[in-house]
């Protein structure tokens, strides 16, 4: 991972606004938008809200209306309030400053282990892996991971598996660099294992079927009752 990936992102990685500049507030605002949304979507949706609110004091002194018709489009309004709220948490109750300590930044509203995770790492340089879509597959590839990927003991052992990876005090590089290769080449259908970077230690792409994974069970029908 260390010597095939991370060369790999520093000479592949796309341009998105958010990788420049990168601070707690522009980055948190970012992984909110990215929840539910393509990156082709979120990028002006982003440019539009950092020109609206350009610094964390600027969106808690918004009003809730004025956060929601920015966040207008992309859908999923709660993470607009939630946004909102801890805004004037952080202004009101932490001097305005953005808490740099995972178990803080947890306990806002709206934020999960998967975006904790993602601003410990790509701001404050901790070793925490994030685990998103992305991820999942090019684990679930890597390992040929039999598994339903949408099991909460899978997911625990996912977690286990991308944090063994981790490579430690690169961690934000890792992080993007394994949902960068999940986006652009370890796709859903037709994978490009051509060009991926850690082919050789992929035990999908060895048995020449990469698209088995993840492996996702159906789901259960819902009955059909009649009534009456």
């Amino acid at each position: 991972i260390k010597s095939k990936l991370l060369p790999w992102f520093a000479e592949n990685k796309r341009s998105m606004p958010w990788r420049n500049n990168r601070t707690p507030y522009r980055v948190w605002i970012s992984e909110l938008m990215l929840q539910q949304t393509r990156v082709d979507q979120a990028t002006p949706y982003f440019r539009r809200f950092m020109k609206r609110f350009p610094s964390l004091r600027s969106l808690a002194n918004a009003s809730q209306e004025d956060v929601l018709k920015m966040w207008e489009g992309l859908g999923y309004y709660s993470r607009a309030r939630n946004l909102h709220r801890a805004a004037r948490i952080i202004a009101n109750e932490m001097s305005g400053r953005f808490p740099s300590d995972y178990h803080d930044i947890i306990k806002l509203p709206g934020v999960g282990d998967y975006t904790a995770a993602a601003i410990g790492s790509l701001v404050f340089n901790q070793d925490r892996a994030v685990l998103d879509g992305n991820v999942i597959r090019v684990l679930s590839r890597l390992y040929a991971y039999t598994k339903d990927t949408r099991s909460t003991a899978a997911r625990a052992e996912l977690q286990q598996m991308t944090e063994n990876l981790l490579v430690k005090g690169e961690a934000g590089s890792y992080n993007e660099a394994m949902m960068e290769l999940g986006a652009t080449v370890c796709l859903p259908m037709n994978p490009k294992c051509e060009v991926c970077p850690v082919v050789a230690a992929c035990l999908a792409a060895r048995s020449g079927r990469p698209t088995d994974y993840p492996v996702k069970a159906p789901r259960k029908k819902v009955p059909h009752i009649v009534v009456g």
